[in-house]
């Protein structure tokens, strides 16, 4: 029997980039994705004859550069389309769309006020800024700030340092983002509902807060760290659709020797005399190796395929406390035609770029206040691209695919998650019926309909409560306090079993960084 070097737990992009690393570095490596195709959240299937759907993520940004270049994805089919805009369309028949032309754009606001015409480029600066400062911390290992070893010390006083040169100014600005909500530190740049709201639910993506809540803030930094070509702020399609991004990543690490197989579910890591020796697919065979690497989320890790039995108490206890809370949910559509808005009719570069559908503060928070009561929302905010626009090889000729990202929609419903296969098409209705508010005639161009609830991320994708970031990105679950404290360099209490996934630092989206990171880390500490 063959003795692996290392078990990649999954076949998401955060295990295929961690099985890469480690087989560019010559370690025998082996991948197992009990799906019948690679990617996890970040993957592309044909579900209707000819249309490809990024059925669970659908946009890339915060892919790392520096992985790009390491494992030389472009080599490998890595191709992304920028985004040209995005766009707001209005209720009323008005509409805003932000350009990547700072002039276009300045006109589009000033229509609705030019105060924050004039102050959005200034609030661009500065949100670069604040993610310069930021974009060091999610490309390396966290600081551990209770750690007094030498190594440990000196990423705290580099942290420092880059603290030091920021001005008064900066400094102030980043304590509010880590502690203000989204649509009050946005209150303090702009006076424009139509440009407030849909700027705010960057900060509630994948989170079970709204656009008020404390914190929020910072997750809309998150989603400014995104970067195509070093310009901050871009974000592409993937050609071919978001699984093409998984694709890639594991058609590097089989260059360089990882065996990454599919439909080869697991039962349990094994765990002998307190150390991860191995893993028991659910067929009964048995794999060997001198560590294991978990792709998956902490909670179905440690409490799913580890076992409390194998864990301390305390450790235990953090896990189970460990908020996934899933609140979005995802509705795909093959249309017969180019869907058309009201605001703005026919084809145009608005269609090219994301669609958000956020027309006030106060809209999101009603969204935000039927969610907290366990009931998906009525009017949600809906997050629309249409990639067939600029990547014709999704759909067939004419034809397009609509993807919805949705939120909200709360893994627990009054009443428990299981009610969710009950409600899937009312859910499913609803974002069809909002969306059609803004596009006359859609559900008649309707060819096919897949929704998906939390309840399905979790029963078809192995996210637990449907959560797409393996936690929150809340300011108790960041850098050295996910998914643990004292556990967030991806090590775990169970010797030789080690983490790689979005559970860990820096946290979610398609970033590649926690695959990246425990690769170094185990290679550096020699675990491996």
């Amino acid at each position: 029997m063959t003795r692996w070097d290392a078990i990649i737990v999954g076949g998401g992009h955060n295990g295929l980039v961690c099985a890469a690393y480690l087989a560019r570095a010559g370690r025998k490596v082996l991948v197992l994705e009990r799906r019948h195709v690679l990617g996890g959240a970040a993957v592309s299937e044909e579900l209707y004859p000819g249309f490809t759907f990024s059925v669970c993520s659908y946009v890339v940004s915060l892919l790392r550069p520096w992985i790009i270049r390491d494992l030389d994805l472009t080599r490998f089919g890595l191709q992304i389309i920028p985004l040209d805009c995005s766009f707001s369309p209005l209720p009323d028949g008005r509409s805003l769309a932000r350009w990547s032309d700072a002039e276009a754009t300045r006109r589009e606001i000033a229509a609705f006020s030019q105060r924050d015409a004039e102050r959005y480029p200034e609030f661009g600066k500065t949100m670069a800024q604040m993610a310069r400062f930021v974009k060091p911390l999610i490309d390396s290992p966290a600081p551990d700030p209770w750690s007094l070893k030498p190594r440990n010390l000196a990423d705290l006083w580099r942290t420092a340092g880059r603290m030091r040169e920021m001005n008064d100014e900066q400094r102030r600005i980043l304590t509010k983002m880590m502690t203000m909500s989204a649509a009050d530190f946005l209150d303090e740049w702009f006076e424009s509902d139509v440009l407030k709201a849909p700027m705010s639910v960057s900060g509630i993506i994948g989170t079970y807060l709204g656009v008020r809540s404390p914190g929020t803030a910072y997750v809309l930094l998150h989603h400014y760290m995104g970067e195509i070509d070093g310009a901050f702020r871009s974000w592409g399609f993937s050609k071919g659709g978001t699984g093409q991004v998984s694709e890639a990543i594991a058609a590097a690490a089989r260059h360089y020797g990882a065996d990454v197989r599919t439909e080869t579910p697991i039962e349990k890591i094994l765990v002998r005399d307190g150390r991860a020796s191995g893993v028991v697919l659910e067929n009964g065979d048995v794999f060997d190796a001198r560590i294991v690497v978990s792709g998956v989320d902490p909670r179905l890790t440690f409490l799913g395929l580890v076992g409390s039995e194998h864990l301390p108490d305390e450790f235990v206890t953090q896990i189970e406390r460990y908020k996934l809370r899933g609140s979005s949910g995802k509705v795909n559509l093959a249309v017969d035609r180019l869907p058309e808005f009201a605001c703005r009719p026919g084809d145009g570069p608005h269609m090219r770029g994301d669609v958000a559908i956020a027309p006030s503060v106060a809209y999101l928070e009603r969204a935000y206040d039927e969610a907290k009561y366990g009931a998906f929302s009525k009017r949600p905010y809906l997050n629309v691209v249409i990639p067939s626009v600029v990547d014709p090889s999704v759909a067939p000729p004419g034809k397009h695919v609509i993807s919805c990202f949705v939120q909200y929609a709360p893994y627990n419903l009054a009443g428990g998650a299981d009610r969710w296969p009950e409600q899937r098409e009312a859910f499913g209705d609803t974002v069809v019926d909002t969306l059609a508010e803004y596009i006359p005639g859609l559900k008649e161009s309707i060819l096919f309909r897949q929704v998906l609830t939390p309840w399905d991320l979790e029963q078809d994708f192995g996210l637990t409560e449907g959560n797409i970031f393996h936690g929150e990105l809340s300011l108790e679950q960041l850098a050295f306090q996910r998914p643990a404290p004292g556990w967030a360099h991806y090590r775990t209490p169970v010797d030789g079993l080690w983490m790689c996934g979005s559970g860990t630092h820096p946290g979610g989206g398609i970033m590649g960084a926690s695959g990246a990171l425990a690769a170094r880390t185990l290679l550096g500490t020699k675990a491996v």
